[in-house]
């Protein structure tokens, strides 16, 4: 997500109920404070860096899921080399555009790093952002910070005996979502479709709706059993049922906001019906939620007489 997105510290409170017991443990690296959780054998998590980082040091080189944001760049790298000893990085996974996740591709691109994206993101770093959501204007990544390596469904990589699947989550949190699956250690990086004590930030400026969402959040889940990993974009692991609870919650706001969309409600007419006012308690402050989700249903549910603020 974005610069909205609260980093969540404390207790890793799925790793009782999951094998490879998780080890996390604080780290000091480039005066950054971060943690790092073991995922498996060579396969880490890193927090801490505006958003998660997964680290695979495989024998064919390291692979990282995500770079975090830029200002966390050099501790990002710092962080890679005392976990695994190299200083090159073979391939870097955006799960999608954002700043947050790729803070590293200008470093990582100027030295050869393989960068591969959904061909969405490719074009959303080649060209100026306007987030009015934000309030923010992002400019073009340089031409070697961007994805050299791009797919549009899904494909698979074999890296030091580990087989990594990747694949489209169509107009998700973007329309540039790629989740990216460690199917051996069996560990799923979900990128920002999966959302930690908050409701999920859905971007409209750039193709997410709640409704690719909801859809995104049940095929993650198809992926997963009782034993999957799951990476969130920012946070602690999770679980297979941390994305259906997420899937079952954007598939009811969905029906109560195009509800009240079709009576003709205005962004401002939704926030003081208080429609989520049951669920708040479990996902946080509504307000962004509830005026992303009413620019993505509109776009999908033609004009209602309703203007657009």
């Amino acid at each position: 997500m974005m610069d909205r997105r609260i980093f969540l510290q404390g207790a890793l409170g799925v790793g009782a109920a999951l094998p490879w017991a998780l080890r996390s443990s604080p780290v000091r690296a480039a005066q950054a404070q971060h943690r790092v959780t073991t995922l498996g054998p060579n396969l880490y998590l890193l927090e801490g860096f505006g958003g998660n980082v997964t680290v695979f040091d495989s024998t064919d080189g390291v692979l990282l899921v995500d770079g975090g944001a830029p200002e966390h760049s050099a501790a990002v790298l710092n962080a890679v080399r005392e976990l695994t000893g190299k200083s090159q990085v073979h391939t870097l996974f955006n799960t999608h555009w954002h700043w947050d996740q790729t803070g590293s591709n200008a470093p990582l691109g100027a030295t050869g790093t393989r960068i591969i994206a959904h061909e969405n993101t490719r074009l959303w770093l080649s060209t100026d952002v306007d987030s009015k959501w934000e309030n923010r204007k992002y400019g073009r990544l340089p031409a070697k910070a961007r994805p050299s390596k791009t797919f549009y469904t899904a494909e698979q990589l074999d890296l030091g005996g580990e087989q990594i699947e990747y694949g489209h989550l169509f107009q998700a949190h973007t329309d540039g979502d790629i989740f990216v699956h460690f199917r051996r250690a069996n560990v799923l990086v979900a990128g920002d479709v999966l959302a930690v004590g908050r409701y999920p930030v859905i971007d409209y400026i750039t193709g997410g709706w709640i409704g690719g969402m909801a859809t995104a959040a049940q095929q993650l889940a198809a992926r997963c059993d009782d034993s999957t990993r799951v990476i969130p974009g920012v946070g602690p692991v999770q679980a297979r049922a941390d994305l259906a609870a997420e899937q079952a919650m954007l598939v009811d706001v969905r029906a109560r906001l195009s509800k009240l969309l079709a009576q003709g409600m205005s962004i401002q007419d939704m926030l003081e019906a208080a429609p989520t006012r049951d669920l708040d308690a479990k996902w946080g402050d509504p307000k962004l939620f509830i005026a992303n989700t009413w620019h993505g249903l509109i776009r999908r549910t033609g004009e209602l007489g309703v203007s657009i603020v």
